[in-house]
């Protein structure tokens, strides 16, 4: 999955969190063991083959790390009038960041992946354009995953519109977070209810309605409302922060329970409460549990990494430079996957569904982090090099001043 990186969409200047890095690494690290163990019927093997299968929590955590790093630009212009990006300076970023890799995983899926043999051009067209979930049929082998990559970018074109919302309409271009928290929540509800209908009155529409963003705001406002409190903190008057905002604090001064809270979340999750761990359909009430338990999962795992002390041993580790490089090649480690597991398959004469998993997951992983190494060097630094194309240097006395003290 993409997102940015911990650095790659914040200014400069605003306070930084690598240890989110090292989150986008496990995040994708889950996604690979999910499908393997989809792949080699893993799933089967009783509650660990269970707690496999619901690893695709992994796009909870992107989802919730995008939601925060994406809005707070914004945010922080809200409460202290620091730049941020244009409109349009956004857009060109996120294409820099989703579209190089991903088209040479569609080229890679059309070439190498034998159930794609014939590929029509149009249908190759819809890969492209990342719209495969708003089409019927099935998306190309190999590119099962990038469901999520299209419901990721739509929050990337509802973003701006949403945080204009937020900033003018709900706090009144004024530093107002109970509301923009307030509104929030009624938008992470409004969530649950599409959730539910999804698989009830709306399955007439098709199978994308379950993989539409409306059904996953819940968990990109999560990653909100941590920018939210993370900003007013560093900006509150001594005393006079947020109570959720002192909660977090809290929290996050035991990482390690944290991690504990996240692990038995899980283990609930692992139950038929979330629904088969087969493709057979859920329920509406399996698919709120399942939106609602990983969301709680995916704060706990995000929570230490930005409200926590960053002299902490936790926050040493999480911030090691070899985990968040694995941060930083995990947008390709997301791409390139599934199509090596199913060449891998073919390649090698494996059976589905019947592979040991553990075998299969060391090989998938090694082959892919060496592809992922290749293409975060060769493709994605060189685009993401051109972020600051045509962007004039502001002067060095102005540098560093908020334009406005409020916004």
């Amino acid at each position: 999955m993409t997102g940015p990186s911990a650095t790659d969409q914040i200014p400069p200047t605003a306070p930084t969190f690598p240890g989110l890095d090292t989150i986008r690494a496990v995040a994708a690290v889950w996604v690979v063991m999910t499908h393997v163990g989809f792949w080699t019927g893993f799933y089967s093997h009783g509650l660990l083959g269970a707690m496999t299968q619901r690893l695709e929590v992994g796009v909870a955590l992107f989802f919730v790390l995008s939601g925060f790093l994406l809005s707070y630009p914004w945010l922080r212009q809200l409460r202290t009038g620091a730049r941020r990006d244009s409109a349009g300076r956004y857009a060109f970023k996120r294409v820099l960041r989703i579209l190089p890799v991903y088209w040479v995983a569609v080229v890679a899926a059309v070439l190498l992946v034998p159930q794609n043999a014939g590929t029509s051009l149009p249908r190759a067209i819809d890969s492209l354009l990342l719209i495969d979930i708003y089409k019927d049929g099935l998306p190309l082998e190999g590119l099962s995953q990038m469901w999520s990559l299209a419901t990721e970018v739509a929050f990337y074109i509802t973003l701006p519109l949403l945080m204009a919302v937020l900033v003018r309409l709900v706090a009144g271009r004024e530093w107002r977070p109970g509301r923009v928290l307030a509104v929030l929540g009624v938008i992470a509800l409004g969530s649950l209810v599409w959730v539910a209908l999804a698989a009830g009155p709306l399955a007439p529409w098709g199978g994308w309605v379950t993989q539409a963003l409306p059904g996953y705001l819940g968990w990109f406002s999560i990653g909100i409302g941590f920018a939210v409190l993370d900003v007013d903190r560093r900006h509150a008057v001594p005393g006079q922060e947020l109570a959720a905002t002192r909660w977090c604090r809290t929290a996050a001064a035991a990482p390690w329970t944290c991690w504990v809270i996240a692990a038995a979340v899980m283990f609930v999750a692992s139950t038929p409460i979330v629904g088969p761990v087969t493709l057979v359909g859920r329920t509406s009430t399996q698919l709120v549990c399942r939106a609602i338990l990983f969301g709680i999962v995916a704060a706990a795992v995000v929570l230490p990494s930005i409200f926590g002390n960053p002299s902490t041993v936790y926050a040493r580790i999480m911030a090691h430079p070899a985990l968040r490089h694995l941060g930083h090649i995990s947008y390709s480690l997301f791409c390139c996957h599934v199509i090596v597991i199913a060449v891998m398959f073919d390649r090698l004469d494996l059976t589905p569904f019947s592979e040991n998993m553990w075998l299969v997951l060391g090989a998938v992983l090694a082959v892919s982090l060496a592809i992922s190494e290749v293409l975060y060097r060769v493709v994605e630094l060189p685009f993401l090099r051109l972020k600051n194309l045509g962007r004039r240097k502001p002067a060095a006395a102005t540098a560093e001043t908020p334009a406005r003290t409020s916004s």
